[in-house]
């Protein structure tokens, strides 16, 4: 049992060790922004991906190639306009010539990657929007019935601008759910602006180093698993997230005036996995409530649907998940 216990604490801390030298080596290049960094870190350790919301000039395209430098990994780009094809990200087949005869051969698309940037997501019209459905879930592509797989691990980061709507798509709410994380990128302050233009404005930048691979993240993923959680605890979770629904009788006035449709149970799991995420950094082998708190918002702020009212009234997702957050229940240990 000892030997067991031993190899879960090794591993643990292998899991600590590689995620503050990728979130230090990423911090090189990126200043300020740490609860981004290790946000998307978070998520990408668990296989998710994440929709980086910000106006532009805030360093949202930086920071995703910067985590591909750190993590030595493939690294491709889309800037998603109205004009784009489905074909233009999975791939589509070609006509060529072999030994005199004519035949289809698959291209493969830029989704085929292990980093996807999706710039400007929501430019791109929903035909386009929904080629990455598929991808975002499956991790694979169907192109004429045949299908693809794409190498492992493989994330998409998201961006979109909240101000600029005109010439935009508002993305499904399918496609929104399918999102890890939905992070607010916010404006740095006067010390970080000065930092930014020392690092950025001078003959040379700071250089980023390979700290880990591919196969370390999808490594870090199967440790996550492991971190138990107690049933009461288990219970609280599920609490928070059905508390987003107005059909729940015990779910807070607010939610029940101002939300049409609650969280999935896909937000369930989204907080389960980076709270146990949360606990290994804070050197505990269980989940705790605080955990849980800790990414209720960036797990669910894009998966509540308000309704017109809400909308109305410019009532957000953050301040209907806090309302739910203020009013806990009463945890007993099983």
């Amino acid at each position: 049992m000892s030997t067991r216990t031993d190899s879960a604490k090794k591993a643990v801390e292998h899991f600590r060790t590689t995620f503050s030298l990728i979130k230090q080596e990423v911090s090189k290049f990126i200043v300020g922004q740490e609860d981004i960094i290790e946000d998307v870190l978070n998520a990408v350790t668990c296989g998710g991906h994440v929709l980086l919301e910000g106006v532009p000039g805030l360093g949202k395209t930086a920071l995703v190639q910067t985590f591909s430098k750190a993590l030595h990994l493939n690294f491709k780009r889309i800037q998603f306009t109205p004009d784009l094809l489905p074909a233009d990200v999975v791939g589509s087949n070609i006509l060529v010539q072999k030994n005199n005869e004519k035949t289809f051969q698959f291209e493969p698309g830029p989704v085929f990657c292990n980093i996807l940037l999706a710039d400007e997501i929501n430019r791109a019209t929903p035909k386009t929007q929904s080629a990455l459905l598929e991808t975002m879930q499956e991790k694979h592509v169907t192109v004429s019935g045949i299908t693809h797989m794409l190498d492992k691990p493989f994330f998409v980061l998201a961006t979109q601008n909240p101000i600029e709507q005109d010439g935009t798509y508002p993305l499904p709410e399918a496609q929104l759910d399918r999102f890890f994380f939905k992070l607010h990128v916010k404006m740095p302050s006067h010390k970080e602006f000065s930092e930014i233009l020392k690092r950025t404005g001078g003959t040379t930048e700071p250089q980023i180093k390979v700290v880990a691979t591919g196969d370390d993240i999808i490594k870090m993923g199967r440790i996550v698993r492991y971190i138990p959680i107690d049933k009461a605890i288990l219970n609280y979770l599920i609490h928070i997230v059905r508390m987003t629904h107005p059909s729940v009788a015990q779910a807070p006035d607010s939610v029940k005036k101002y939300v049409r449709h609650g969280a999935s149970p896909r937000a369930a799991q989204t907080i389960l996995a980076a709270a146990r995420v949360r606990a290994m950094l804070a050197g505990r082998y269980h989940v705790a409530v605080e955990d849980i708190d800790a990414v209720a918002i960036p797990a669910m702020r894009h998966r509540l649907i308000l309704s017109f009212e809400g909308q109305a009234e410019g009532v957000t997702a953050d301040e209907l998940i806090r309302n739910v957050l203020s009013n806990k229940p009463k945890i007993r240990s099983a």
